[in-house]
């Protein structure tokens, strides 16, 4: 069962989600808040698996800001922006603060479902249009003869990066690449030092802007 936490500033939007997300047999909403701090306090203590965020709340902490201040409290929680923002600055910023993924509130139920499950289990979640925004920013890198950071990182430290963006856990990459746990801390350490990189989803924006998974680049 996915325990989800919604803090969204809209009454109306919340008690939607809540009828939807019930509905499902796999998730439950635990709890609700209206701003950043009072979903600080309620994440603190219902321990949910998902929190979904909205972007922006004018009332109290936004959801950038309670992002980040959750991130140190409460490493390993999952978060999904919900922003009704299509631009890559908010989507750089989620994922900079510390965030899962982020959806658009214009996004049909399936898709918001599926983002759900995504980050629930442990993997990166970013809409459609988010994804070819960042495909169009690193061509424009490319174009302007940017260095490619990729030619400093080794072959097995390539497909540790790449791993990592598909949302597998260490145990798992250990196994898929037959090495130990320790091995691939080591190598995922020297990735983040090469790259300059602090987070995880840091890495993961690094490996979509790379191609690295799959995006046709």
């Amino acid at each position: 069962m996915i325990n989800i936490l919604l803090v969204d500033d809209h009454a109306v939007v919340r008690m939607g989600l809540s009828m939807l997300l019930n509905s499902h047999p796999d998730m439950r909403v635990v709890g609700e808040a209206s701003e950043g701090n009072e979903g600080i306090r309620k994440a603190l203590d219902l321990k949910p698996n998902v929190i979904i965020m909205d972007l922006s709340m004018p009332h109290g902490k936004d959801g950038l800001s309670a992002t980040t201040e959750l991130k140190k409290l409460m490493p390993n929680v999952n978060i999904l922006i919900l922003t009704m923002h299509d631009d890559e600055e908010y989507l750089f910023r989620a994922i900079q603060a510390g965030a899962s993924g982020c959806i658009l509130k214009s996004a049909p139920h399936d898709e918001l479902l599926g983002a759900i499950q995504s980050v629930a289990n442990g993997e990166a979640y970013l809409h459609p249009a988010a994804t070819k925004r960042l495909m169009e920013e690193y061509m424009g890198a490319m174009k302007q003869g940017n260095q490619d950071t990729m030619n400093l990182l080794s072959d097995r430290e390539k497909e540790v990066l790449t791993l990592i963006a598909k949302g597998f856990s260490n145990k798992k990459i250990a196994e898929q690449l037959v090495i130990s746990v320790k091995t691939v801390e080591t190598h995922k350490s020297k990735v983040m030092e090469k790259l300059q990189l602090k987070t995880r989803p840091e890495l993961v924006q690094y490996a979509i802007k790379k191609g690295l998974l799959g995006y046709g680049l």
